[in-house]
């Protein structure tokens, strides 16, 4: 069971909540166990701000993962973490990639669920671990490898506070 706090920070058009639950639900479907996690869609400006404050760049990025980082012992309830993304940045990522709107979004709920569950792709092998994952789960919902047009075949699209993606 899937608990999801979606909060709405942007006057940004964005997917459905049924979309977004979907989306959580595929990338988290390895998890056995119940999952709570929040999503919040955001402008540039907080989007800015937040990749300011936990990445020390000045720019705002399309998602930014939050793992929970709270020992089992003391929260007796399935907390994942947190995913805050730029609304306007995934806009514009889109057309600027070639890539229908909804499959980026896909795309990238997708890659900040798994960095919840601890994926990573700072090294080439937990990359292409990882990206073979995204390509197996958005293949299952109907939509295009996210990496087929990529030259390098290693582009992070989402950022996890606290570790170094540059």
């Amino acid at each position: 069971m899937l608990e999801l706090d979606l909060q709405i920070a942007t006057h940004a058009s964005a997917p459905s909540e049924a979309q977004f639950r979907l989306w959580c639900e595929m990338g988290l479907r390895q998890r056995a166990a119940d999952s709570e996690m929040t999503i919040r869609l955001v402008d540039e400006a907080e989007g800015r701000e937040l990749n300011h404050t936990w990445r020390h760049k000045d720019y705002a990025t399309n998602v930014l993962s939050f793992p929970a980082e709270v020992p089992d012992e003391l929260l007796d309830i399935p907390l994942l973490g947190d995913l805050v993304i730029c609304v306007p940045v995934v806009a514009r990522e889109a057309v600027e990639q070639g890539k229908a709107l909804d499959a980026h979004w896909a795309h990238l709920v997708i890659h900040g669920c798994l960095h919840l569950l601890g994926y990573d792709h700072i090294e080439d092998e937990e990359a292409e671990e990882m990206e073979a994952l995204e390509r197996e789960l958005l293949a299952e919902l109907g939509y295009p490898d996210p990496y087929a047009d990529d030259e390098l075949g290693d582009t992070p699209t989402s950022e996890t506070p606290g570790k170094d993606h540059e």
